[in-house]
């Protein structure tokens, strides 16, 4: 089951691009301060208060008092511009990882979900491998300690009976491949086990114990 995102004018969905839109923005307005305090720079590093009179209250006549005037103006504009312009990239930032956190919940408990129910659809074991011996059959056919079994052979959950059942099925099938179905990290998995001689005891080199469920 997939949930669907609003997006509409009051709740819009913010998109990696719209930030890196917001960076560019910033990084624009930066370069205008920077350009126009090479004009306060160029009119005797005047910056953004020296006095633009002389001592006797008359307008400085060394600098140009209009482009001061208007860089001044300029930059204090843009210095708003550039605090709104980072409160927006906050905010967007903060709206972007709250949505990605929010997916990588739902995914996770989605696949949750399917997990379970994949595990509540397949048969009860029946029976759990408890020992695997190194280079045995049962070791080359990938059997794991801890795989439960739902499937030896003609064997299953239905007509399980005792472990006598699986020693026939693996005495009548001596040199030929026996399909198993267990169940691994609640995911079905299905091997193929040939029991045959080996260096050790018995033809498959497993010890398998019964459920009692």
């Amino acid at each position: 089951m997939k949930m669907t995102e609003e997006n509409n004018n009051n709740n819009p969905t913010i998109t990696v691009e719209d930030v890196q839109r917001l960076i560019k923005k910033k990084d624009e307005i930066e370069e205008q301060i920077k350009a126009y305090y090479e004009v306060l720079e160029d009119q005797g590093d005047v910056g953004m208060h020296a006095p633009l009179v002389d001592v006797e209250g008359y307008p400085r006549a060394d600098v140009d008092l209009f482009q001061i005037r208007t860089a001044r103006h300029s930059i204090s504009c843009l210095q708003n511009d550039h605090k709104a312009v980072m409160v927006e990239i906050e905010e967007a930032l903060h709206k972007l990882h709250a949505r990605e956190r929010a997916k990588r919940e739902q995914d996770q408990a989605e696949a949750q979900m399917e997990r379970m129910e994949q595990e509540a659809s397949l048969p009860a074991p029946f029976a759990r491998v408890d020992a695997v011996t190194q280079g045995s059959p049962a070791y080359q056919a990938g059997l794991h300690i801890g795989d439960e079994i739902i499937a030896f052979g003609s064997v299953n959950t239905s007509n399980f009976q005792n472990l006598q059942n699986i020693a026939s099925v693996v005495q009548h099938s001596e040199g030929k491949s026996v399909s198993i179905a267990v169940v691994r990290n609640g995911q079905k998995v299905n091997l193929n086990l040939t029991p045959q001689r080996w260096s050790g005891r018995g033809l498959l080199g497993c010890n398998i114990v019964p459920l009692h469920r």
